[in-house]
């Protein structure tokens, strides 16, 4: 198949979160499966710094229609890998800054006008080259418009681009909203302006067109798919998502097993396996030392990775604190976000200064280390469309310790509830079901037989790109 992924980061060349992940995984294993497959980003200042884009080579010049004014834009592309081809949509007045969506205050007050170009400029390229996708895909608000924007293309110059499009919601909380006026940049009918079309409570609504027009829709977990169409997870599109139901699927995201797999990480001051746990207490040891920590080995390690945010119930971990002071645990958060939880948890280390270890920042190695060296993982999210890091402890030998949430309860089996099979511990997003899982936490890690098993079941699921693609693929053919 000719697959087209559209999206506004795609690792290893932009990254803000989960999404660059999942769309340069999911990319290059389709391309290693020999599909041909072409993604568009937009040309980003940290994409053209990029040692991969300094081979690119420019395709061709844009003329873009935006409202009553036409804009000049250019397209560059290089094939980092067989089968693999990505398009870079460039003008400097809207990509040529610093971060991709905001200056870390806030969002930049143009996103409205930089992802229709966006969209307009894959649009026009497709039309130009005459590439003809079997599908394509699109990912999260930036791409919402461009379903709509592709067949009123082909209504309008008579051509087909696409056989089938694609829309998939990483994160339905981010939806794209801006001012109606901003619509008439779109040059799209009138008529689409209505309550059937991108009005969202008097606004206009990317991620809206994405769901309406989209041929298929999938999220990120079948978990989180039906979770969207209710109102406590659906963020006022609920109604929206209910009326694609029968064409809306989720899939499971799948981890990078080059990158995160503990028999070969080079991040590690020792490597493991399900056969030989061996250095996994070496990690133990380094994490310890690292942190200013010291723990015997009947003393459980509380890890925790994330952004700092109320999401993530970072919140409901500083509630317990209660339980650090009870118990003789250790607990290790790496991470930054919202000021007030920073500095939260500031003060829960100033209270507990040999049980908590605090690092604030952004440090990919260190990740791997608190992955590989604690004995539970930490991950009290509100919601969760799908999770990255609940597989890879499983994958570390690291018991996850999560809400009955999204992609948490596809990936998590509760050892409770199933214990011939369970992975981990699953409670309710509170701050009571949080103490009741530490508590649970603790009861299996006395039983060092049965901790030990469910540590071995966890290293032994497939939770690879290929499961993950291949489910993509059938989607692909299905909708064909």
């Amino acid at each position: 198949m000719k697959i087209v992924h559209v999206a506004s980061e795609m690792y290893p060349y932009v990254k803000t979160g989960g999404l660059a992940d999942a769309v340069g995984s999911l990319a290059t294993t389709l391309a290693d499966r020999g599909h041909e497959v072409l993604v568009f980003l937009p040309g980003y200042r940290a994409v053209m710094d990029h040692p991969d884009a300094g081979k690119a080579e420019r395709v061709q010049k844009l003329r873009i229609e935006m409202g009553d004014v036409f804009m000049s834009g250019e397209v560059r592309a290089f094939s980092p890998r067989k089968n693999l081809t990505v398009y870079l949509v460039c003008r400097e007045e809207f990509f040529d800054r610093r971060h991709p969506y905001g200056n870390g205050e806030r969002d930049y007050e143009d996103n409205h006008h930089r992802y229709i170009f966006f969209c307009k400029g894959v649009v026009e390229l497709l039309r130009l080259n005459t590439m003809r996708a079997d599908i394509v895909h699109g990912h999260d608000w930036q791409t919402g418009l461009l379903p709509v924007l592709l067949r009123h293309a082909e209504q309008r110059h008579g051509v087909t681009l696409a056989m089938k499009t694609i829309y998939t919601v990483h994160n339905i909380a981010f939806q794209g909203v801006f001012p109606m006026r901003s619509f008439y940049r779109t040059n799209l009918p009138e008529e689409l302006q209505g309550i059937d079309g991108v009005e969202f409570y008097g606004q206009m609504s990317m991620m809206k067109a994405g769901l309406l027009f989209a041929d298929r829709v999938t999220t990120v977990s079948p978990r989180y798919s039906l979770e969207i169409q209710t109102q406590e997870f659906g963020c006022g599109l609920d109604g929206v998502v209910k009326t694609r139901a029968d064409d809306l699927v989720g899939l499971i995201n799948g981890i990078d097993t080059q990158v995160w797999n503990p028999a070969t990480d080079t991040l590690l001051p020792a490597k493991f396996s399900a056969q030989d746990l061996s250095g996994k207490g070496t990690c133990r040891a380094e994490l310890l030392t690292r942190t200013g920590l010291t723990a015997g080995p009947k003393v459980p390690v509380f890890g925790m990775v994330c952004r700092l945010t109320e999401q993530k119930g970072v919140q409901l971990v500083l509630a317990n604190k209660a339980f650090f002071e009870r118990e003789d645990v250790r607990l290790i958060v790496l991470g930054t976000g919202d000021r007030k939880l920073e500095q939260g948890m500031r003060d829960l280390i100033a209270t507990l200064p040999a049980k908590v270890a605090f690092a604030p920042r952004l440090d990919e190695a260190m990740s791997h280390l608190v992955e590989a060296g604690s004995d539970f993982f930490v991950m009290p999210s509100l919601f969760e469309p799908c999770g990255l890091n609940q597989m890879y402890s499983q994958a570390y030998g690291t018991v996850p310790l999560v809400s009955k949430v999204g992609g948490l309860v596809d990936t998590v089996i509760d050892v409770d509830a199933d214990p011939a099979n369970g992975t981990g511990i699953m409670f309710p997003p509170t701050e009571a079901g949080l103490a009741t899982g530490l508590t649970r936490a603790l009861r299996l890690h006395a039983d060092a037989t049965r901790y030990a098993a469910t540590q071995r079941r966890g290293m032994q699921r497939d939770f690879s790109w290929d499961r993950a693609a291949e489910a993509y693929e059938a989607l692909y053919e299905d909708s064909l």
